[in-house]
C-alpha cells in the first residue's frame, strides 16, 4: 500500500491555524508531522502533530472525538510513537486524512476550531522528545559519493569495498544513545591511532569530532523472525522520515575500523530531529531511484523492483549550518557550510529494508534506520567535515575569521531539510541541532588546574 497523492496534498488547502499558511514555514496543513511532546512543566508525554507554530495534542483530539475509530486512545497517550506506528500504514493514512480535515479552514474544521484552546499548544511552550523508544538502530552506508570521498581518507587501502555496488552496507548502531536533536553532545574519549607504526595508541578526548548529514526513517509493523520483507512491499514498512546526525569520532574510527567496523567512534551519540514527516506527506516528492553510472551492476533480484526504481527516491534539499561559541556571543547568524539532497542515495530505503531482512532478521515497530551520509558529487555537497576539509588538512574559514578542520567545543551544528515541487505546498522537517560540550576528562582537568 504505497503512498499516493490525495486531497491532503492539495496546495490550495488552508488551516484555521494561521501560522500554518505561511509558505516559508515547515509545517503547513499539507505536512502534519508526528512527534512526542509535553506541555510546559507538566512532563507528561503524548503524541502530537505539528501544524504551523502549534502542536495538535492527539490525546486531547481523541477525547474530543476527532480521531478515527482505527486509532485506539492508548496509542496517542503513550510516551512514544511505537504503538501508533505499529498500527500500520492504512490506519496512519486514515489518521492523516482525519487531522487534515479537522484542521481545515473550512467547515470540516469547525469542531477543532471551537476547541482550539484545549487542542493546540504553542511549540515554544513544549518540550520535544525522541519520537520512538528505538528498539533497534541500524545505519547504512548508502551515499556513494560519501563512500568514495570518506573511504579515500579513512581507509585509502580500500576506499570503496568491492561489494559496495552489490550490497547495501550497514552496521548495527547503538539504540540507547539515539537522542532528540536539540541538546548537548559530549565530546567522546577513546583510543587514537599511534603516531608511528607499531607505537602505542593515544588515549583521551577525540581530536577529530565530526557530523554526518543523513536521513533517518522509522518502521511500522515489522516482520516475524525468519520471514524476509520483499522489496516490492518494503516501502509499506516505512512510516516516515526525519533528519539524522551520525556524530563521528574520526580519529577513534580510523584506529578501530578493522576488522569489524565502527564501534565507540559512533555509539556515543546519534541525533534525530523531533518530527517524523510521514511517507504519505512525502508522496509528491518521490522521484526515480538514483541512476547508476554506466558499467555498474544491476542489483540482485531480491533488491530490484520496477516501482521502487521508478519512485523509490526522495527529492529532499538538505542544509548544514555551523555556529561557534564566539559567533553566538557576537550574535552572528549561523553559517551555511554545505548543502546536499536525498536524491544522491545509491540504494533506496526499500532496498535497505529488503536487504536488512533477507536473512530473516526481524524488524520492530519504531525501529530507526539511517541512510548513511548523503554527499553529492560536488565539493559543496560533501556532507561531513572529514570530506570537505580533506581530513582537516584544508580547514574552512568562517566569516569572523575562525577556522575549522573538525568541530571544537562550543560549536553548534544544525541540519535543515525541505521539499519543494511546483504545484505542491513546500514542507520541511524542522531542525536537528547539537552543541558540542567538552569531554568529561577535559572538565576534570580544568577543575583540577
Amino acid at each position: 500500500m504505497s503512498a499516493t497523492i490525495d486531497e491532503t496534498h492539495d496546495p490550495a488547502r488552508r488551516s484555521f491555524v494561521s501560522s500554518a499558511n505561511d509558505p516559508s514555514g515547515d509545517f503547513p496543513i499539507q505536512n502534519l508531522p508526528l512527534g512526542v511532546f509535553s506541555r510546559g512543566k507538566d512532563g507528561k508525554r503524548s503524541a502530537g502533530i505539528g501544524i504551523g507554530d502549534q502542536i495538535l495534542d492527539l490525546h486531547a483530539a481523541h477525547r474530543a472525538g476527532l480521531l478515527p475509530a482505527e486509532i485506539p486512545e492508548w496509542t496517542v497517550a503513550d510516551s512514544s510513537l511505537n504503538s501508533l506506528f505499529a498500527l500500520g500504514p492504512r490506519a496512519l493514512r486514515t489518521l492523516r486524512k482525519a487531522i487534515s480535515a479537522a484542521l481545515d479552514a473550512g467547515s470540516s474544521g469547525e469542531a477543532a476550531r471551537h476547541r482550539a484552546s484545549d487542542l493546540l499548544v504553542p511549540m515554544g511552550a513544549c518540550t520535544m522528545y525522541r519520537p520512538t523508544a528505538v528498539p533497534n538502530y541500524t545505519d547504512f552506508y548508502a551515499g556513494i559519493h560519501h563512500a568514495k570521498a570518506a573511504g579515500a581518507l579513512l581507509t585509502p587501502e580500500n576506499p570503496l569495498p568491492a561489494n559496495y555496488k552489490w550490497v547495501p552496507i550497514a552496521y548495527h548502531g547503538r539504540a540507547s544513545s539515539v537522542q532528540v536533536g536539540q541538546g548537548v553532545v559530549r565530546r567522546p574519549i577513546g583510543q587514537r591511532p599511534p603516531s608511528v607504526d607499531g607505537g602505542t595508541p593515544g588515549f583521551g578526548p577525540c581530536d577529530r569530532l565530526d557530523f554526518e548529514l543523513e536521513m533517518g526513517f522509522y518502521l511500522s509493523g515489522g516482520n516475524e523472525l525468519g520471514n524476509p520483507i520483499p522489496v516490492a512491499r518494503a516501502s509499506e514498512q516505512i512510516v516516515g522520515y526525519s533528519l539524522l546526525n551520525d556524530w563521528s569520532a574520526r580519529d577513534v574510527q580510523r584506529w578501530e575500523m578493522y576488522p569489524l567496523g565502527p564501534f565507540l567512534s559512533k555509539s556515543f551519540a546519534t541525533s534525530v530531529s523531533p518530527w517524523v514527516v510521514t511517507a504519505d506527506a512525502l508522496a509528491p516528492f518521490r522521484i526515480p531511484a538514483m541512476v547508476r553510472p554506466h558499467g555498474d551492476p544491476q542489483p540482485l533480484k531480491y533488491l530490484l523492483d520496477d516501482d521502487d526504481q521508478k519512485s523509490g527516491g526522495l527529492d529532499i534539499s538538505l542544509k548544514v549550518f555551523l555556529t561557534t561559541e564566539k559567533m553566538r556571543a557576537a550574535r552572528d547568524v549561523p553559517v551555511e557550510i554545505l548543502s546536499s539532497n536525498a536524491k544522491y542515495l545509491y540504494w533506496t530505503p526499500a532496498q535497505m529494508v529488503a536487504h536488512h531482512t533477507i536473512n530473516g532478521c526481524n524488524l520492530l515497530p519504531g525501529d530507526l534506520i539511517g541512510t548513511g551520509t548523503i554527499s553529492g558529487p560536488t565539493d559543496a555537497e560533501l556532507s561531513s567535515m572529514l570530506e570537505f576539509t580533506s581530513a582537516g588538512t584544508r580547514p574552512i574559514t568562517l566569516p569572523n575569521g575562525e577556522r575549522r578542520g573538525f568541530l571544537h567545543d562550543g560549536d553548534e551544528i544544525r541540519f535543515e531539510g525541505r521539499c519543494t515541487r511546483e504545484g505542491f505546498a513546500s514542507i520541511g522537517f524542522g531542525v536537528c541541532v547539537g552543541t558540542i560540550a567538552a569531554s568529561h576528562q577535559t572538565e576534570l582537568e580544568s577543575r583540577a588546574a
